[in-house]
């Protein structure tokens, strides 16, 4: 199975709900669809959601590695030879991470369907189905419950609430989302970098009796050795999101005293399933539970985080609900979801197809 085309473009998606988070207010995103088609006729399929506040990669970043012409070398290779082109991809387009996990994502959907497995089974799958978290920005008390109320119908039952500005408000809001929900709801949270240390052991102590499962990146990315300070019961409920862009990163958090008891990992923010994969092993290695999240995304690399989510052994948790924010979508496929739980499809690759 070798390739013979490869084609790229990008998509605008209107989100169906705008949402506002710590630093910004997001209506709208761009994705870079990348279509790689082998000489039998497989198709596989990528896509790409760089986030510029988080990786530092930049649309024209993004752009340029995923133009067609940087994409040639790929032309003629086997997608026997997945290992050897994810690594040479991380070499030609180091800050490109995005841009790097479609490409990477199209290439595990080929590899998958050579061998007539959903992706999850290639990979070696310890999954079968998990419920995934849906995200709820940052409004006021009254929003937040009118939200959350919308999907308790829906049948999700772990909502994942953004926090950040005060916290004064944030613990206003949760207080009131509490009463709202009664105790079978869980509820997880992300300050996206907005406390300080000071703020996240008054935010634990405050909040003890609400039940709030973890704290998704609560401190700067850089304020690794204040995480570290924290006690240990503390540091266990702290997710590394920002924090964590890639395995080295994932090395070092783990060093002891290991600064937090959760990897938030995103395909995004380490370029791909063979990336995820490495962190994911270090993860399992040192006790570290996993979370598998992502940006606003198609269902086409939405799906492939959740194959390789399925993969690990360390997987506890999903925040995969990126697609559902999109107004309209590319693909179709990958997943269902019922009641909030996840599963993926009984299909070769990745199980998507492009819609039209």
């Amino acid at each position: 199975m070798k390739i013979r085309r490869i084609s790229t473009w990008i998509e605008h998606f209107e989100l169906s709900r705008p949402y506002a988070i710590a630093f910004r207010t997001v209506d709208s995103v761009r994705n870079g669809i990348v279509r790689i088609e082998t000489d039998d006729g497989s198709v596989g399929l990528g896509c790409a959601s760089p986030e510029r506040f988080v990786t530092g990669e930049t649309w024209d970043a993004c752009d340029a590695a995923l133009a067609e012409p940087a994409l040639q070398w790929l032309v003629g290779r086997s997608v026997h030879e997945l290992a050897p082109l994810c690594r040479e991809l991380r070499e030609r387009f180091p800050g490109a991470p995005a841009a790097r996990a479609a490409v990477d994502v199209a290439l595990h959907d080929l590899w998958a369907k050579l061998l007539g497995l959903p992706l999850a089974d290639a990979l070696g799958r310890a999954h079968a189905a998990l419920p995934t978290s849906i995200t709820i920005g940052i409004k006021d008390a009254g929003a937040t419950v009118e939200e959350a109320g919308e999907y308790l119908r829906r049948g999700f039952k772990v909502l994942k609430v953004k926090l950040g500005h005060s916290l004064d408000d944030d613990l206003e809001r949760l207080r009131g989302l509490r009463d709202f929900t009664g105790e079978a709801i869980v509820i997880r949270v992300d300050p996206n970098q907005g406390y300080s240390a000071d703020e996240v052991s008054r935010f634990i102590e405050e909040t003890g009796e609400l039940g709030i499962e973890f704290l998704e990146q609560p401190m700067k990315a850089e304020d690794v050795d204040a995480m570290r300070a924290l006690p240990d019961a503390v540091k266990n409920r702290l997710a590394a999101d920002e924090t964590l862009l890639d395995d080295s990163d994932a090395l070092a958090l783990v060093q002891p005293p290991r600064a937090c008891g959760i990897f938030n990992i995103k395909l995004m923010k380490c370029g791909g399933v063979h990336a995820a994969k490495r962190i994911a092993s270090i993860a399992e290695t040192a006790g570290v539970d996993l979370m598998w999240g992502c940006m606003d995304e198609s269902v086409v690399s939405i799906s492939a985080a959740l194959h390789a989510a399925f993969s690990s052994p360390a997987t506890r948790y999903l925040d995969l609900d990126g697609s559902l924010d999109l107004a309209r979508d590319v693909a179709d496929g990958g997943f269902i979801i019922e009641d909030g739980v996840m599963r993926t499809l009984d299909e070769p690759g990745l199980g998507v197809t492009l819609r039209g």
